[in-house]
């Protein structure tokens, strides 16, 4: 006997409530067989993939319930919106807690770490930033590189050309030291500057045959201050005794012997000088002659030559200053005069001689 009462029609399995109770109802025509399929445990463990809900609970006149489920599901396990399409294609659930904000969609490219080398080193780079630091020299044994010498050449006080007293008293210093076999000139000629070079050489100075401000110093402190004999000596060598020609009267006695030149009054030498005299072609004439002309700034017609203080006493010889007697000394000769080296001296004689005074020329 059926209780029509109950509301059982006999398909309901056992423990079913009445109609009175909604709730058992409802839950009953959700799920066949009275069962609510509960979403997958296993799409809450991390690192798989979430599992489809039980497609029994997809069944026609079910469809509705069967998608508000799923979403319930969906919601609980934290799927970030837009990024599957499908169950099977979501990502490892992340639980979501009330503080936190909306998580930013992934990259697509994968971030290597701060502190990762990249695979494929660039070149080093040639600048000095990244180049090591050069060693830094021992301060006990490391020496700075000499700087070139900026100082200027010291000045030069007397070179070959000059004439001064200075250059007599340069030639009496070096005479006394040996560098000099002459009497002082005062004329810087190539023998002069021949003593130079050999005192320079000697001192372990730079050889010049110039007289710069090193070399004079040097010399000064080497030598004592000339007499009056050594910076002007009568002849540079011994006058010889007068021809008997020569002692009365005023007369230029020059003697080829000695290769001086007395100036004598009445017998009595007035002064006495170096002289030198033509060679074998062009040679000097001997004897007795006087002076007839008197040309003080005299220049050669016939070679070009300056012939300062001139005297003439025989045609175109003459007494006179000559440069190079002075420059050279006797390595040269005259064209026939008779050349002094000596020009102060001469420059005096050529004051003191008159026109018409006697010259006597004699070996």
């Amino acid at each position: 006997m059926v209780d029509t009462d109950s509301g059982w029609d006999g398909r309901g399995g056992r423990g079913q409530r009445g109609a009175g109770d909604t709730r058992g109802a409802r839950a009953a025509d959700a799920i066949p067989d009275g069962r609510i399929a509960a979403p997958d445990r296993r799409v809450a463990l991390p690192g798989r993939r979430a599992a489809a809900p039980d497609r029994r609970a997809a069944l026609p006149g079910h469809r509705v319930v069967a998608v508000s489920l799923v979403a319930l599901a969906a919601l609980a396990t934290g799927c970030e919106p837009g990024t599957a399409t499908g169950a099977q294609d979501a990502s490892p659930p992340v639980r979501a807690t009330p503080a936190a904000a909306p998580t930013a969609a992934p990259s697509l490219t994968r971030t290597a770490p701060a502190d990762a080398k990249p695979r494929t080193a660039p070149p080093p780079s040639p600048s000095a930033s990244t180049a090591p630091p050069a060693p830094a020299p021992d301060p006990t044994t490391a020496r700075p590189a000499p700087e070139p010498s900026t100082a200027p050449p010291p000045r030069v006080l007397m070179r070959t050309g000059s004439e001064s007293d200075r250059v007599r008293e340069l030639q009496a210093r070096l005479r006394q030291i040996g560098h000099f076999g002459r009497n002082p000139t005062g004329y810087y000629g190539s023998v002069t500057a021949d003593a130079v070079r050999s005192f320079q050489a000697k001192r372990s100075l730079p050889v010049t045959g110039s007289t710069d401000e090193v070399t004079w110093q040097r010399l000064l402190a080497m030598t004592r201050v000339p007499t009056a004999a050594e910076l002007r000596p009568p002849t540079e060598r011994p006058v010889a005794a007068p021809d008997e020609r020569c002692l009365k009267g005023r007369v230029l006695c020059i003697s080829k012997n000695s290769r001086t030149l007395a100036w004598m009054i009445d017998g009595k030498v007035v002064s006495a000088m170096d002289v030198r005299f033509g060679s074998e072609y062009t040679p000097t004439r001997e004897g007795v002659f006087e002076v007839f002309w008197k040309s003080r700034d005299h220049v050669s017609t016939l070679y070009d030559t300056p012939m300062p203080y001139a005297l003439f006493f025989s045609g175109g010889q003459a007494v006179h200053y000559s440069a190079d007697f002075a420059a050279n000394g006797y390595g040269g000769a005259s064209h026939g005069c008779v050349n002094v080296r000596d020009k102060k001296k001469v420059a005096a004689l050529f004051d003191q001689v008159r026109t018409g005074d006697k010259v006597v020329v004699y070996w």
